[in-house]
């Protein structure tokens, strides 16, 4: 029997019988077992395809997928009356994985940690898929069938997969200032002068002033928060800078609120 020529169609299974038949020893074996990774190659790099957007090589893609055939062709059992193509796209798809899970990552985390990223980026690609957008966390937890915090978990461990050399940005930013003066640093003495007089305010009016610039609200979300209407917000937010401005006494912190 003539050798096929990579990536033909080729049927298989007379030669996984024949394969499972043979002994150990047999010499024949190796011939076999080669011809069936030969025929099946394209499929391995179809799927490292797959995973080309990961920062690695593709030729080193590829071998690691052609190493899951290679398991693929010796760990299948044709009397289980399984298709090969059902049983090896699996196995491959599952190498490229564990080389990722294992291999890839720049920070030490724990293997249940990288195996929840693995799970929730695979979940993220085909709830893409699926929805036509980008998924929720919470879409990611029920698809996966695990909690919130889990998957928050998860995403939190996938930003410490690839890390960057302080000396390669050493080497490329010799030219480059680091850091920068701070904006904040000009309001620094009026906090510090605001702060025993926000103390001093009514708990209502140091309630609106902390929801309005502490956590950047609007005056209707404050309202529903506070429990009084729009227009009452709006006139004690006024009146309480107001009061505000005329307790500071430098002209130069005044001017700033």
């Amino acid at each position: 029997m003539t050798d096929p020529v990579e990536g033909t169609e080729l049927d298989v299974t007379p030669l996984f019988t024949k394969l499972a038949e043979l002994p150990a020893e047999d010499s024949e074996r190796e011939a076999i077992r080669d011809r069936l990774v030969r025929a099946h190659l394209e499929l391995a790099r179809n799927l490292a395809r797959k995973f080309r957007n990961r920062d690695e090589a593709m030729d080193d893609l590829i071998q690691i997928a052609t190493i899951g055939l290679i398991h693929a062709v010796d760990r299948f059992d044709p009397t289980q009356g399984t298709d090969f193509l059902a049983f090896a796209v699996p196995t491959i798809s599952g190498e490229l994985r564990h080389h990722f899970r294992d291999n890839s990552w720049s920070v030490r985390v724990p293997r249940r940690l990288k195996e929840l990223s693995a799970s929730i980026s695979a979940a993220r690609e085909e709830l893409t898929i699926q929805l036509s957008r980008a998924p929720r966390p919470s879409e990611i937890a029920t698809h996966l069938g695990v909690s919130m915090e889990d998957v928050y978990e998860g995403l939190r461990a996938g930003q410490g997969r690839y890390g960057a050399s302080l000396d390669n940005l050493l080497e490329n930013s010799a030219h480059t200032r680091f850091g920068a003066p701070d904006a904040n640093l000009g309001q620094a003495e009026l906090r510090e002068a605001l702060r025993p007089l926000l103390d001093g305010l009514a708990e209502r009016e140091r309630k609106i002033v902390a929801l309005r610039f502490g956590s950047g609200m609007s005056q209707s979300d404050i309202a529903r928060r506070v429990g009084v209407s729009q227009m009452q917000v709006s006139r004690l937010l006024a009146a309480t800078l107001k009061k505000l401005r005329s307790r500071l006494n430098e002209t130069d912190i005044t001017d700033d609120i």
